[in-house]
């Protein structure tokens, strides 16, 4: 049986902790941030955690990162 392909634009934006949960980058954070809060951007730097429900869907993209 051949090697199953991962999705490169999933595995450059998605990472798995070591705890199993999926981790992104959140949106947001790139430009027009004058109006934006400092508590909000704050809370933009931090990295999100998928919900459960999205990570079975992410799971058929990364193969190899379970």
């Amino acid at each position: 049986m051949p090697k199953m392909k991962t999705r490169k634009s999933a595995a450059k934006r998605l990472r798995v902790s070591s705890n199993g949960k999926v981790k992104y980058k959140k949106m947001g954070l790139r430009h027009i941030l004058t109006k934006k809060s400092t508590k909000r951007k704050r809370n933009l730097r931090q990295a999100g955690i998928l919900h459960p429900t999205e990570e079975k869907k992410v799971r058929k993209l990364l193969p190899y990162k379970f």
